[in-house]
């Protein structure tokens, strides 16, 4: 029987932004949202209901709206840019209508956690409003009500691209497109070149499932802005903003870049744990726990340091990870400005 082993982030006691969004059928707007650099993760839902339950068939009845959850790193991507690329796949003038689909299950909304973000919501339909000349009939509530949607919604065009959607999601601007890691450009003999010429600690480590000793590699205390990519194949794994200290003596990050690992059942050691592997190259790079940070979202991805290549945010460039210097500048910038404030007092 399958039994689904990747781990979930809790993005619901997390410290990540959020925000729920309505723009008609929420499978085409969780596909877009999807693929945004800075969003950590979509869920389609049902929002702002007249009652705390609810589902597909019933979702008329109760009033609730069909709606995304975003999680998202406002560093990355603020709040602004990111209501900026929803006003870009709505009619944000019709009521009760998106493309074909009609009914105040599909009316568009804004519905936010953090009241700070009623005022950036708000900010941005006066915007429109100013520059048209029409009044948006976005509505900006608090979030009530929500309820996950049914399995067979989620991630809905991704397992059926086929399927129905009112949005051109092919549409997102090339700048907050998220990057893709072209695996076909990798040749086993190529590979084995490159096997090869890595270290022995790295051919066990990555080759044999092998374990470098704790506390050994310099990158376990890496915390420079930049980029952790494979050793061997070059595939962007993990970004340097999401690495924390584990205290396990390993290099240990809490999310991983999207669609980068593969996860499988690990029973050596007289235990069960959850190997990941690249998913390019299929080689071993350590395990991942739920014993991580709450604040990152609950996981701690404990790897080998020998797997691993860092790429400093200043060489991102020159070593061909251009596409991947939106993601660290803005953290290199929050903290030049967070230095210059406190050498300001």
């Amino acid at each position: 029987m399958y039994r689904d082993i990747v781990p979930k982030p809790d993005f619901q006691n997390s410290e990540w932004a959020s925000i729920v969004l309505a723009g008609g059928c929420f499978w085409g707007v969780e596909a877009w949202f999807k693929r945004l650099r800075g969003v950590l993760a979509t869920e389609c839902g049902y929002a702002n209901g007249a009652d705390t339950d609810t589902s597909y068939q019933t979702l008329a009845a109760t009033d609730h709206s069909e709606a995304v959850s975003i999680w998202y790193d406002p560093i990355i991507i603020p709040l602004p840019d990111l209501l900026d690329l929803f006003l870009q796949i709505i009619d944000p003038y019709s009521l009760n209508r998106q493309g074909n689909d009609v009914g105040r299950q599909y009316r568009t909304g804004i519905y936010y956690i953090d009241e700070a973000d009623r005022d950036v919501a708000l900010a941005k339909l006066a915007e429109l409003e100013q520059s048209s000349g029409r009044k948006p009939a976005v509505e900006v509530e608090p979030l009530q009500n929500y309820v996950r949607a049914e399995a067979y919604h989620q991630d809905y065009l991704a397992k059926n691209p086929g399927g129905y959607c009112h949005i051109d999601i092919d549409a997102i601007p090339q700048a907050w497109l998220k990057p893709s890691f072209d695996a076909t450009q990798l040749k086993e003999k190529d590979l084995a070149v490159a096997e090869a010429k890595q270290p022995e600690l790295t051919r066990r480590v990555m080759l044999e499932s092998g374990t470098e000793r704790p506390f050994s590699s310099p990158l376990d205390q890496e915390y420079a802005p930049g980029l952790y990519v494979d050793r061997i194949t070059g595939e962007p794994l993990f970004l340097s903003s999401t690495k924390f200290s584990g205290g396990c003596g390993w290099p240990s990050f809490a999310l991983p870049l999207d669609d980068a690992l593969t996860y499988h059942e690990d029973h050596s050691l007289g235990r069960s744990r959850i190997e990941v592997r690249s998913k390019a190259g299929d080689y071993h790079l350590g395990h991942v726990f739920r014993d991580g940070p709450q604040d990152m979202g609950g996981l701690r991805y404990c790897i080998n340091g020998a797997a691993l290549k860092f790429i400093p945010y200043d060489e991102l460039s020159a070593n061909g990870y251009s596409a991947y210097i939106p993601f660290v500048k803005p953290y290199v910038e929050a903290i030049a400005a967070l230095t210059e404030k406190s050498d300001d007092t």
